[in-house]
C-alpha cells in the first residue's frame, strides 16, 4: 500500500492550480475527489467511438431517505455502466477493475437520467437557426386566419427545412431530448416536400437521434382536401395520422374524424391530432373519438390527442370521468403543460391511468415564440402546477418528460436503469431527480443508444 505523502504549502498550492486549470479545461469541478495522476490522464472527449466501453463515476439514484413514513431526501451512489451495442449489459461498482482492455470513460459525478423525449414537436417548419424575428400580431386573429398566413409563409421557409431542422434537433439534445415525435405538415402548398425533406434529415441523424413523423394536415383534412396527400404521406414512411380541429377548421366534426381514422386503419398507422376546440365541440369530438377506438379495438393504444384543451373546461368529476374512459380505450394525452387560463386536469388524468406525456410545440415560428425544447422545465412547469414541492412529489414530476421511465418506485425501490436497456440516458448537474425538476439543471451529456449525442464526457 502506498504511504499517504504529506506536501509543503507551496507544493499544495501548485498542485491546486493544476487540478483548478484542469477543472477549468472541462468545464466544471469534478463531483468526486481524483488523485493528481488521475487527472493527469483525463481529457475531454465529445465523440465517443466505441461500440463497447465502460462509463465510471455515474450517480445513481439508489433509494429513498425517511423520517418517520415521510420523504426527506434521496440516496444516490457512484457505480460503473457497462455498454455494448447500444445497450446497458452491466452495472458495476465503481471504477470495478476490469481484465478486459475496454476504454474508460468519467460521467464525473454526474447524476444520470433516462433520455427524455420530446413527443409534440414541429421539426419541418421554424424561424429557429434563421435570424431572430418575433410572431405578428395574433390580436383577433382565428386560426382559419393563422392557416392563411402560413399558406404564404411555407414557400419561404421551405428551402431551409433541412438546416433548421438539424437546429432544432441539435437544441433539444443539449437539454437531453434523443427520442422525439414531429409533427409534419401535409397539404397542398407543401405537398409532400416537407415530409421528404425531414426524412432526410432523419436519415442522416439515426445515430443519435429517433423521431416519429405525424403527417399533419395543418390546413384542415377536409377543408384543404388533403385526404389524398395524406394516404401518400402513409406510403411514404409516416408513422401517424394527424388532424386539425375538426369542427372550427373542417366544419364537419364526424366526417373529418371518420376520414383520419379510416386512414388510419387502411394503413394500419397510428393517429395524433391537434384539437385546439375549447367550446363544447372539443369535447364532442373527444367522445366520438373514445367511441371510435371503443368499436375499433385495433387503434387501442394508438391515437393520441395533442392539446385537447376541452378537458380544461371540466369539472373535476366530469375531468374524473372522462380520463376513466381515455385509459380504458388506452388513449394517449400529449400537453404542453400550459400555463395561464387554460389549467388541464393532468393530474387527475394521470391519477386514471392516463399515459400523459409532453413536448415543446413551437420554439419559435409564426405561432410562438416562448419554446425553449427542454423537457426539464415541462417537469417543472408539472411540478409548479400539480403536485407539493416536496422530495417524492418532485421526483415523479421526471415522469412527464422521461415517458414514465424512473430510477425509483414510490417506494424507493430502483427500478432504472436495467441490464438490457437502451443505453440512452442524460448526465445531469444535479443531486437527484428533485433537484433536476425543481431547479432545471443543466445537462451535461446527452447519450443515445450508447453513442455520445450531445455535450462530453473525460477519457480515462
Amino acid at each position: 500500500m502506498k504511504t499517504e505523502q504529506k506536501l509543503g504549502r507551496r507544493e499544495f498550492l501548485s498542485t491546486g492550480a493544476k487540478v483548478a486549470t484542469a477543472c477549468t479545461l472541462f468545464g466544471a469541478m469534478p463531483s468526486v475527489a481524483m488523485s493528481d495522476q488521475q487527472n493527469k490522464m483525463l481529457s475531454s472527449i465529445k465523440n465517443i467511438t466505441d461500440t463497447h466501453y465502460y462509463l465510471d463515476n455515474v450517480l445513481l439514484e439508489t433509494g429513498f431517505e425517511y423520517r418517520d413514513a415521510t420523504v426527506i431526501g434521496t440516496k444516490t451512489a457512484l457505480q460503473t455502466i457497462e455498454i455494448n451495442n447500444g445497450k446497458i449489459i452491466s452495472i458495476l461498482p465503481n471504477n470495478a477493475p476490469s481484465a478486459s482492455s475496454l476504454n474508460r470513460y468519467s460521467a464525473q459525478g454526474k447524476l444520470m437520467l433516462p433520455a427524455f423525449r420530446d413527443m409534440h414537436i414541429h421539426l419541418d417548419k421554424t424561424f429557429y437557426g434563421g435570424s431572430w424575428q418575433a410572431p405578428g400580431s395574433r390580436e383577433g386573429k382565428t386560426i382559419v386566419d393563422m392557416i392563411a398566413l402560413e399558406q404564404k409563409l411555407l414557400p419561404e421557409l421551405q428551402p431551409y427545412t433541412q438546416e433548421r431542422a438539424h437546429a432544432l434537433i441539435d437544441l433539444i439534445q443539449s437539454h437531453g431530448s434523443t427520442v422525439a415525435r414531429s409533427h409534419c405538415n401535409i397539404e397542398p402548398v407543401s405537398g409532400l416536400k416537407n415530409l421528404e425533406a425531414l426524412q432526410k434529415v432523419l436519415d442522416e441523424r439515426k445515430q443519435d437521434f429517433t423521431c416519429e413523423i405525424v403527417a399533419f394536415p395543418q390546413h384542415g383534412l377536409l377543408r384543404s382536401k388533403s385526404e389524398s396527400l395524406m394516404r401518400e404521406a402513409m406510403q411514404a414512411g409516416a408513422h401517424y395520422v394527424g388532424g386539425l380541429d375538426p369542427t372550427n377548421v373542417d366544419h364537419a366534426m364526424e366526417k373529418s374524424l371518420d376520414s383520419m381514422f379510416q386512414i388510419a386503419l387502411d394503413y394500419n398507422k397510428g393517429v395524433d391530432i391537434h384539437l385546439h376546440e375549447t367550446t363544447p365541440a372539443g369535447l364532442a369530438a373527444i367522445n366520438y373519438m373514445i367511441k371510435t377506438v371503443d368499436e375499433n379495438r385495433s387503434l387501442r393504444g394508438k391515437v393520441t390527442i395533442s392539446h385537447a384543451f376541452a378537458l380544461a373546461t371540466l369539472t373535476p368529476e366530469q375531468a374524473d370521468n372522462i380520463a376513466k374512459q381515455l385509459a380504458e380505450q388506452q388513449i394517449t394525452i400529449a400537453s404542453t403543460v400550459p400555463i395561464g387560463t387554460l389549467h388541464m386536469p393532468l393530474k387527475i388524468l394521470n391519477k386514471n391511468g392516463v399515459f400523459v406525456m409532453t413536448g415543446t410545440d413551437s420554439v419559435i415560428d409564426h405561432w410562438s415564440p416562448f419554446g425553449l425544447g427542454d423537457m426539464l422545465e415541462k417537469a417543472n412547469l408539472y411540478a409548479q402546477l400539480y403536485t407539493r414541492p416536496d422530495e417524492l412529489a418532485l421526483s415523479r414530476a421526471l415522469a412527464i418528460a422521461t415517458g414514465n421511465i424512473l430510477p425509483l418506485d414510490e417506494k424507493g425501490n430502483q427500478t432504472w436503469p436495467n441490464q438490457g436497456d437502451d443505453a440512452s440516458f442524460v448526465l445531469v448537474n444535479a443531486s437527484c431527480s428533485a433537484e433536476a425538476v425543481a431547479r432545471i439543471s443543466s445537462k451535461q451529456a446527452s447519450f443515445h443508444k450508447g453513442y455520445l449525442a450531445y455535450g462530453s464526457v473525460q477519457k480515462q
